[in-house]
């Protein structure tokens, strides 16, 4: 094994991506280095181009959709071993003793770290994670499939499951891009009725094999309405970034729906009090989760065989797979491949 590696670096914020060869970096007694096999390319991973998140040291390597193989622990470690297939998302490690981890719920640990951010992350050959941070991956999910789950799989699969519904309950993805695409087929694949709501008609033959059993485009109808004629949602997942797309299915929700963001808006979302009040509903928020949360969206993805939809590019054009997935133009999602 050679002593360097090609890595992604950003030198300073609003800099450009350059790419450059590093000391490949040594686990410290509680990390594992991971040889990368793939990392997702996420819309979050702007943070770092732009400086927009606070703390960020420089330079950095962004990436935190990392999907490859354990190759060295650290002394304290235990859990994993050489060649264990492992993954790492947004979660980069807990500090076990705040509030929120003494209560297990690690993903609100008041000093956590974030892969990509406040460490270096995926868009290079080898990366250093906290052993608290890695999920294993089922040995039939290919790398390339697993990276954009552990960012926009684990936040599709770990809202859905956290809301309450049971199968049968209409559940409906608002937006099929990125974010959505995965979340009609986690919806069909536990068992809900599934609407895909979009203001893009060209994706409902798309929509119907993610798994969909409603389509409503939303340039043509009311989707709140179309929801409601449907019995109204007991969920909306809202994955486009858009506060108007927001605001326009909250009038959909059935009695106790809820409507989760996930996508962020730039703009405040407003919403009728007596939309909200009437059918005890309720609009909240949800992020990502933690390994053991990633790890059992890597399991259900394999067992039920829900893969993204992806193009893979090589640390060499990271400009391109950046554009594209900044322009939306990316179909779904953009994996670079060290």
């Amino acid at each position: 094994m050679s002593d360097t590696m090609r890595a992604v670096e950003v030198a300073e914020p609003g800099a450009e991506f350059e790419i450059v060869e590093r000391a490949v970096p040594e686990p410290g007694p509680d990390g594992v280095r991971v040889a990368v096999d793939a990392c997702g390319v996420c819309h979050s991973d702007d943070f770092v181009k732009t400086g927009g998140f606070p703390g960020v040291e420089y330079p950095r390597v962004p990436g935190h959709e990392i999907a490859g193989r354990v190759d060295a622990v650290g002394e304290n470690v235990t859990e994993w071993s050489e060649g264990d297939r492992v993954g790492a998302g947004w979660h980069g490690g807990h500090c076990f003793t705040c509030e929120p981890c003494r209560r297990g719920d690690f993903h609100q640990c008041e000093h956590g770290e974030i892969t990509g951010l406040t460490f270096d992350g995926g868009y290079a050959e080898y990366v250093t994670v906290p052993a608290e941070a890695l999920a294993r991956m089922p040995d039939d999910l290919d790398a390339v499939d697993a990276a954009p789950l552990l960012c926009a799989g684990v936040t599709m699969f770990n809202s859905l499951r956290n809301t309450g519904v049971r199968p049968g309950d209409l559940v409906a993805v608002q937006g099929i891009g990125g974010l959505g695409h995965l979340g009609i087929q986690y919806a069909h694949e536990a068992g809900f009725e599934t609407v895909a709501l979009s203001r893009s008609p060209d994706k409902r033959d798309l929509a119907v094999d993610l798994g969909a059993d409603h389509f409503v485009d939303a340039s043509e109808e009311d989707p709140a309405d179309a929801l409601q004629r449907l019995g109204g949602a007991r969920v909306v997942l809202c994955t486009a970034p858009s506060a108007s797309a927001i605001e326009s299915v909250v009038g959909g929700l059935g009695v106790d729906g809820e409507a989760v963001v996930l996508g962020v808006p730039h703009d405040p979302i407003g919403v009728e009090a007596t939309q909200l009040i009437g059918a005890r509903g309720s609009l909240s928020g949800w992020s990502s989760g933690h390994a053991r949360d990633s790890q059992d969206t890597l399991e259900f993805s394999a067992r039920r065989e829900i893969t993204p939809e992806i193009e893979t590019y090589p640390l060499e054009e990271v400009d391109v797979a950046f554009e594209r997935m900044m322009n939306n133009e990316a179909r779904f999602r953009a994996v670079l491949v060290p």
